[in-house]
């Protein structure tokens, strides 16, 4: 089984704000296990995977990781062995946790200190047994995971050009790095001119702005690109609440709002919040009159956690 991704639809909201043409590209729509941003690059890690002849693959996240449900399941579709090792202090039980654990995939619970040791361990341990294991870092961290969103900045310029517009900002939320990266490289290489805006669902600046920077960088360094400075990021954490998973009541309307007007579902932990950062951020920066696309980077499991709270808020 193999993820096959063609161009994911770019759709026009119902919505309107400060008289800005807002858009939304449906990654979710992937067609592999509720799709996503994690698919993308899935897709290009297990490409890898199969040319090393690697047998088994090692992960990490937390219960809730779209990234660690995407891998289990395409482990599982081969037939590989699959190992998550998730931190204890965000361990709860999700519709992706329970997925992870259908697909068969051994769940290793440590401490956030104790998971570099945890995955040497592991690593080493399937060596010895006779496997050839295969490490992605969590969230599909790494230049594959860039690569992966030059390619969905590329199927964004198809879509301008076939459409005669042009989006003046593109707004995500930013985790891990590696989605905002991909596409910040994409707008570099292309020499064009526009704003990729990532809006962090945890992490804070420096770090978190660092992290997209050094992903860039690295991917340029290895397309033999010059690199850029921290002016070529913009990682917005203004939005990130109490951190990972926290969301407040203008999180949830404007997740029952999206999905009441247009029937898209986005989720608390990571696509809600980035949606409600963005229309924030619009607003305190009076951006008017503008083409502007977000980019739906999945989580559709994660919006059913949280479903009860949304009907009953």
């Amino acid at each position: 089984m193999s993820i096959n991704i063609d161009t994911t639809p770019i759709q026009k909201l119902n919505m309107r704000l400060n008289d800005n043409a807002i858009f939304i590209k449906r990654d979710d729509l992937i067609p592999f296990s509720f799709g996503g941003n994690k698919a993308r690059k899935a897709k290009l890690f297990f490409e890898d995977l199969e040319s090393q002849k690697s047998d088994c693959v090692v992960t990490y996240g937390s219960s809730s990781s779209n990234h660690c449900r995407i891998v289990a399941n395409l482990a599982a579709s081969k037939g590989l062995k699959c190992i998550v090792i998730s931190p204890v202090e965000t361990s709860k039980t999700t519709f992706n946790s329970q997925m992870m654990e259908f697909f068969g995939a051994e769940i290793i619970s440590c401490k956030v200190s104790e998971v570099k040791d945890t995955i040497d361990r592991e690593l080493s341990r399937l060596t010895v047994e006779g496997y050839k294991p295969y490490f992605i870092e969590g969230g599909g961290h790494g230049n594959l995971g860039t690569k992966a969103y030059i390619e969905a900045y590329e199927e964004i310029r198809t879509f301008e050009l076939d459409n005669n517009i042009r989006f003046d900002y593109i707004f995500h939320t930013s985790g891990t790095g590696t989605t905002q990266a991909g596409l910040v490289c994409g707008k570099l290489i292309n020499r064009d001119d526009r704003q990729i805006i990532g809006i962090s669902n945890a992490r804070k600046n420096p770090y978190g702005g660092q992290v997209v920077l050094d992903s860039v960088n690295s991917y340029l360094g290895h397309i033999g690109e010059d690199g850029v400075g921290s002016e070529a990021i913009d990682f917005i954490d203004d939005y990130v609440l109490d951190g990972y998973g926290a969301y407040n009541n203008d999180v949830l309307e404007v997740i029952r709002e999206v999905l009441i007007i247009d029937g898209i579902p986005l989720d608390t932990t990571y696509t809600g919040k980035g949606f409600w950062g963005m229309t924030e951020y619009i607003k305190e920066n009076q951006i008017r009159g503008k083409s502007i696309l977000f980019i739906h980077t999945g989580g559709t499991p994660l919006f059913f956690d949280d479903l009860e709270v949304l009907v009953n808020d």
